[in-house]
């Protein structure tokens, strides 16, 4: 689950007086006006309370298509549906499965390979044991957690052949693909938005937030990074467009236990919540999937280990990055676009 990003839409409120080739002005200002318009729709499903906004004369129409993309998918992958794609495979250990969940696979996969196992679909058993999945908190004994880690994790464990699209899990293995989901998601519906001609909208997924295009008077979509703590009043504002925002933090959630605090985001190597000297992640990238995956992958690396992963990608994504001293750390790909009342470090490669 991941932090709650909230949104601030700024819109120029007067008229447009704007001309174009080949149409009266009396038709570009309608058209103007049109795509002002806005609609909106609020989803429920993937364990997160979801928000859609979309302009222009086909917004009602995208916005009913994405709803039912985003429930589709969630049919697919929630584990609370024993009817799901996942709760079949963790059952019976190997499927047909969906272009979909294999894009999914491939990508957790793919990350897994590159941070050394920093990103773990098959983590689910962990969370189960520690209560995270239940609510039921407990701190499990050390022999517990080794069990798990020797018979249930490991990227290892799950076989993907593309050519039949079967999916087989070894061992004892199940996965959670909530740790990507809503990412991919939201590209869905930027998708959706695209094929109905929606330039102009905003996708808020419990947090993750996709950008389509600008605002509609062609500025870019505020997204304000809430404090981690209580030492901020927020951590800064990013502008973005055409782009998943997606922030992670041990702070989401958590329990404590005898005056300790334990977090959600497990570290797959130890099975315990991960030792970071960070407490916020935030990933800028054209792709949500990406994003949301990669916001726990550099959580669970640290500071020093996730900027050496961003300086071996190619361009692919951008983060902001607050450590345990709420020092503020901003890649250089998004410095003109981020804004804070505190003082940053930039990160060049």
């Amino acid at each position: 689950m991941k932090k709650i990003i909230y949104m601030m839409f700024v819109f120029m409120i007067g008229a447009f007086c704007l001309t174009a080739c080949g149409g009266s002005g009396t038709e570009t200002s309608n058209q103007s006006k049109e795509n002002q318009k806005e609609s909106s729709i609020d989803v429920d499903a993937m364990d997160t309370y979801m928000t859609l906004k979309a302009y222009g004369k086909n917004r009602d129409e995208a916005l009913d298509a994405a709803k039912m993309e985003i429930e589709r998918l969630d049919d697919l992958w929630s584990v609370g549906n024993s009817d799901s794609e996942v709760s079949a495979l963790n059952k019976e250990k190997q499927i047909t499965a969906s272009d979909e969940t294999i894009e999914l696979i491939e990508c957790a996969q793919k990350i897994s390979d590159a941070t050394n196992g920093a990103f773990d679909i098959t983590i689910y058993p962990l969370m189960d044991l520690w209560g995270f999945t239940t609510q039921k908190y407990q701190v499990p004994e050390d022999a517990a957690i080794a069990k798990i880690l020797k018979n249930n994790i490991g990227m290892d464990k799950v076989v993907v052949e593309d050519d039949s699209n079967t999916v087989t899990l070894l061992d004892d293995a199940q996965i959670d693909l909530g740790g990507i989901a809503k990412g991919f998601a939201s590209q869905s519906v930027a998708q959706i938005f695209e094929e109905y001609q929606v330039s102009h909208g905003i996708i808020s997924l419990g947090g993750n937030v996709q950008a389509i295009g600008t605002k509609p008077d062609g500025s870019r979509w505020k997204v304000g990074i809430e404090s981690p703590d209580d030492n901020f009043d927020m951590v800064g504002t990013y502008e973005a467009k055409d782009e998943a925002v997606i922030t992670s933090g041990g702070y989401e959630r958590y329990f404590e236990k005898d005056g300790k605090t334990y977090h959600h985001i497990l570290d797959p190597k130890t099975g315990k919540p991960a030792d970071s000297d960070l407490i916020s992640v935030t990933i800028v990238s054209k792709s949500g999937m990406k994003a949301d995956c990669l916001s726990t992958t550099l959580f669970v690396l640290g500071k020093e280990d996730a900027i050496r992963y961003w300086k071996g990608q190619k361009d692919d994504f951008d983060f902001i990055l607050v450590d345990e001293d709420d020092r503020i750390y901003v890649s250089e790909g998004i410095e003109e676009h981020f804004s804070s009342d505190y003082d940053f470090e930039i990160v060049r490669k």
